[in-house]
């Protein structure tokens, strides 16, 4: 896990001084100083309008707040530009727009210089690449901001692709989070609209993500898992990885000679089909997410690869999705709820597939789901894009406050690139079609005798399990209560109204009394005839008498004005 220390000012050292001064100065640059003058670093923000020109700073502002955005933090370098690309898949966190224009994040730098690549390899694997490998091409075949890639020959002769992580990367980001975490902190000091979504939280989870970008051995066992997953299917190649001269940041793969999915007229010009790569790409797609649940989270035409004979193969496995069977069912239910225009079941799927505080109006849920269904699906099925109605329901969703989980948001992107890719290939491809038998397999797999018998296994499992930790849980209360340290608390909910009940009735029925005794004792007195007296009647008395009528006509309009008579 990457070290956040908290930031007690503006840095610890002057990397942190420089770095903070220059990610303020790129914000400032692209017209956020406003935000920068809230969280109360305001000598900062004139330092920035001392550095930029109106006339610059005119230019940028012309741009909308996403594209400003997307531009400042490609110009911050790796760590924002990550922390942008997983903002970009957290609707639940930011608008719409901005999540649509930071999921068109670049991440291209130059490469770094052939000294800098052996130093990086000795410090990974203990030997320079000649030593290592029979060939080593230093000119990058592409280069990111954290690694790039090279051309290899193993000493077998195997050609191979090493992704090498740049030296001292790991340092940089983790000055970026440290000075990203201090100035979340201020955000959720100054701005109390942050304070709900508690941004030094979205930090520390978005650190611990990128330690997984990060570490290449993590990539390679995702490489690894999608082979296995389509291990014996025709149609998809995965490239194999060498984890004998794999590390940390490392990486090495079989080299995958193809066309890539965005080079459309050469697989047109070519000995390809379109019609069968369209099918195939859709079908691929859809069994990762319904039958494995683990899925090419980043499927653009960049990353896939033709082959020869209509084959398709996936590269980059850094950013994979995950989807649970139970999301799966539940996904499956909202395709068909809306395939099959009821809107009162889509409302129920898309209910249980998110995230609520209280409830929303169902009713006007369902209207707004039936409109929806009207404007969009009443045309040819090929007509109908699935990307897009999947992107109308997430808006729909999000204006009822409705939160989507990450991964489903993952999945529907994915599901739209594929589409998009299969539209281009195919311009008859219906991926509704394609999804159509998946879908409805997962349906009926629910009430397979199997699936049913692991079921009832299951709970039966927990009902053991249960009845065996119940001895053990009631022997350690008992425990508790021999020596002393068991405390129950009951806490009474909904009787505030009888305790004012019960405590109005004890004052009435008490006033009352003192209202008898009062009677009687003045009753007593004037007939016991103690002086002093008033027309031979005793004034003590005769007060007591008075006392008691205005307290008895008291108790008599507090009666009638309650009225309970």
């Amino acid at each position: 896990m990457f070290s956040i220390r908290k930031l007690t000012g503006i840095g610890r050292t002057y990397r942190h001084i420089n770095r903070y001064r220059q990610i303020l100065q790129v914000f400032f640059k692209y017209g956020f100083d406003e935000l920068l003058d809230v969280l109360k670093i305001g000598q900062l923000v004139e330092f920035g309008r001392r550095k930029f020109s109106r006339s610059g700073r005119e230019r940028v502002e012309s741009l909308s707040g996403p594209r400003r955005l997307r531009l400042a933090l490609e110009e911050l370098g790796p760590t924002f530009i990550k922390f942008g690309q997983i903002l970009s898949t957290r609707p639940d966190l930011i608008p719409l727009p901005f999540a649509a224009e930071l999921s068109r994040l670049q991440d291209q730098v130059p490469p770094a210089d052939a000294a800098e690549v052996e130093e990086a390899f000795r410090g990974e694997l203990g030997e320079s690449p000649r030593k290592i490998f029979r060939e080593f091409d230093p000119r990058p075949l592409a280069a990111a901001s954290i690694g790039q890639v090279h051309r290899a020959v193993l000493p077998d002769g195997t050609e191979v692709a090493v992704k090498i992580r740049r030296p001292g990367i790991k340092k940089t980001i983790e000055i970026d989070l440290e000075i990203m975490n201090y100035l979340a902190g201020l955000m959720e000091r100054h701005l109390t609209e942050f304070q709900i979504i508690r941004p030094q939280r979205i930090v520390k989870e978005f650190a611990r993500t990128l330690e997984e970008e990060i570490d290449y051995t993590v990539e390679a066992g995702h490489v690894e898992r999608f082979a296995e997953q389509f291990r014996g299917r025709e149609g998809i190649a995965v490239p194999r990885v060498f984890r004998e001269f794999s590390s940390e940041g490392v990486l090495v793969l079989e080299n995958i000679e193809g066309v890539k999915a965005s080079r459309l007229d050469i697989l047109r010009e070519g000995d390809y089909d379109c019609r069968l790569l369209a099918a195939r790409g859709a079908d691929l797609m859809i069994a990762q997410i319904f039958e494995f649940g683990f899925f090419h989270a980043d499927p653009h035409p960049g990353n896939i690869f033709i082959l020869p004979d209509n084959v398709i193969c996936y590269l980059d496995f850094g950013m994979m999705g995950r989807i649970s069977r139970e999301e799966r069912e539940r996904f499956a239910d909202l395709l068909l709820a809306v395939v099959r225009k009821d809107e009162s079941r889509a409302a129920v799927a898309i209910l249980t597939m998110t995230e609520h505080d209280g409830d929303p109006d169902r009713n006007q849920l369902e209207r707004e789901i039936g409109a929806f269904i009207d404007r969009y699906l009443y045309r040819p099925l090929k007509e109908v894009k699935i990307g897009e109605v999947l992107q109308k329901l997430l808006d729909l969703a999000v204006s009822f406050r409705l939160t989507i989980k990450p991964n489903l948001y993952l999945m529907m992107k994915a599901v739209s690139q594929v589409e998009s890719l299969g539209a281009e290939l195919d311009p008859d491809f219906e991926i509704i079609s394609r999804a159509r038998p998946f879908v409805e397999r997962i349906q009926w797999a629910r009430f397979h005798p199997q699936r049913l018998a692991e079921e009832v296994f299951a709970s039966g499992t927990d009902l053991v399990s249960l009845a065996r930790e119940i001895p053990a849980e009631l022997r350690s209360i008992l425990k508790q209560t021999r020596a002393g340290k068991l405390n129950i608390v009951f806490q009474h909910r909904g009787l505030e109204k009888l305790r004012n009940t019960l405590d109005q009735t004890g004052n009435r029925v008490a006033y009352a009394i003192v209202l008898a005794a009062l009677i009687v004792g003045s009753s007593l007195v004037v007939l016991s005839g103690i002086p002093p007296t008033w027309n031979n009647i005793p004034l003590i008395g005769l007060i007591g008498f008075l006392a008691a009528g205005l307290m008895g006509f008291g108790l008599l309009i507090s009666i009638i004005k309650h009225g309970k008579m």
